[in-house]
């Protein structure tokens, strides 16, 4: 199937099944990572509402990314076996509900649960990047999947800014605080249903097709042809699985967790209104329109003459910028430098993440599905261990700093993994095709 894979990313065309699924994929991931964290920049309201103490915040922060690390898991056998149009689809109509609901919770267990149960969307990402490796060839696909999952990243920083100007708005018509936000928390559960029809209406599962219809006709497709669970049990028994899960973990971790946390930081800190608090908290977010994509593009380039050992020592010194980036922001003086901090050891952080996933079609192709689950869950094994960190410590600033040396730890996991000769030299003629390929087509020299 190597051959119907893309070898170029022609980013204003919907033509071609590989584009279509390019530009859906990141949409859809956009309106999930935006419903899953619409909530974060209200919770200065609803702490009030509810009058939540402290603790409770942290659980609701931990509940709002710990069910993710099982549905994660789940998702990606899930995507070998049904394929990712049909499970993407039932993710966000299942999805919309707990969205939807939340606005109806009218006591810390029942928003609790809610939170609890939103959380189940960041599987999303498992499935968007599974979507995109098997759709794009080697000398591109870092590039896709970073580029993918950096502008659907980008949701959780748009919502950091948009809820709250969602929330003035109903204000300034009359509508009280405490019904406000829970009418704001019905417009991304409506966009995941809108975006659930043009995915099931508009994608397929790979370029030659459904997986499903694929495997009842006889035809082999990369991934999944010994079932999802058989791939999954694959996946566990790699060891660059669980190194590339704790590199992930140290990365998407460090950023859903900032996703939760900063806009009341800077409002408890610095006493920024909601508003202002949004702002400076979406900023971090919205670094991954282009900074994700960074780290897949620069993974993409180094590939050219590095191979797969130049990807993970790219990883690797990501993860040292964002580790010294972490350790400067945690005693910022001023907001000033702590937006500026933020933003410095986001952009590492980003990039990291889109590096990481650079690596991941590369590390099982035959079982593609459960290797960006395992990695895709230990992200939130990160924030969920980071949520309990701040629980235990108390203070952010502190929890920030431990987490920059657990980065710098982890980093360590990045340089570890290691290939065979005999795996580098097959996934080097893969890559040297998929140039070839590209420069048949294109009539000119290809660039990764």
């Amino acid at each position: 199937m190597q051959s119907q894979k893309a070898t170029r990313i022609d980013l204003f065309s919907l033509a071609t099944p590989q584009m279509r699924a390019f530009h859906i994929t990141w949409l859809a991931f956009f309106v999930c990572f935006f419903a899953w964290f619409a909530v974060a920049p209200l919770m200065p309201v609803i702490k009030g509402e509810f009058e939540l103490t402290n603790d409770q915040v942290y659980n609701i922060n931990i509940a709002a990314v710990g069910i993710t690390i099982l549905v994660r898991l789940l998702i990606g056998p899930m995507c070998d076996r049904f394929g990712p149009r049909l499970t993407y689809t039932g993710l966000l109509i299942l999805g919309s509900v707990p969205v939807i609901g939340i606005a109806f919770a009218n006591s810390y267990e029942s928003f609790l649960f809610f939170r609890l149960a939103i959380g189940a969307i960041g599987a999303s990402f498992v499935i968007t990047q599974f979507h995109t490796s098997v759709m794009f060839a080697p000398n591109v696909v870092g590039t896709a999947n970073a580029t993918v999952g950096g502008w659907g990243n980008a949701g959780g920083g748009v919502t950091q800014s948009v809820m709250p100007l969602i929330l003035a708005a109903l204000v300034s018509v009359g509508v009280e605080k405490t019904m406000g936000w829970r009418l704001s928390m019905i417009v991304p559960g409506v966009m995941m249903l809108v975006v659930a029809f043009l995915y099931f209406r508009f994608t397929q599962d790979t370029p030659e097709g459904n997986i499903m219809e694929l495997r009842a006709r006889g035809i082999a497709v990369d991934s999944g042809k010994k079932g999802g669970w058989a791939v999954f049990k694959q996946a566990m028994t790699n060891y660059r699985v669980w190194m590339l899960a704790i590199t992930y973990g140290a990365c998407f971790g460090v950023e859903i967790f900032i996703h939760a946390v900063a806009a009341t930081y800077y409002v408890e800190r610095f006493s920024l209104d909601l508003t202002q608090a949004g702002m400076a908290a979406g900023s971090f977010g919205l670094l991954a329109l282009f900074a994700r994509a960074l780290g897949g593009i620069a993974s993409d380039r180094v590939a050219r003459s590095k191979g797969l050992d130049g990807r993970t020592l790219l990883l690797f010194a990501l993860m040292v910028g964002e580790g010294i980036g972490l350790l400067a922001f945690a005693y910022a003086g001023s907001v000033v430098l702590a937006v500026v901090a933020m933003l410095a050891f986001g952009l590492f952080t980003h990039m990291a993440c889109g590096a990481t996933y650079a690596l991941v079609p590369f590390i099982d192709r035959k079982a593609l599905g459960g290797v960006a689950g395992i990695i895709g869950a230990g992200g939130n094994v990160g924030a969920v261990a980071a949520g309990f960190l701040l629980k235990g410590v108390g203070n952010l600033p502190g929890a920030l700093f431990i987490l920059g040396i657990a980065v710098l730890i982890s980093s360590l996991c990045a340089i570890s993994v290691r290939f065979s000769l005999t795996h580098k030299e097959t996934e080097q003629k893969l890559y040297d095709e998929a140039v070839a390929q590209r420069a048949v087509t294109s009539g000119q020299p290809a660039f990764a």
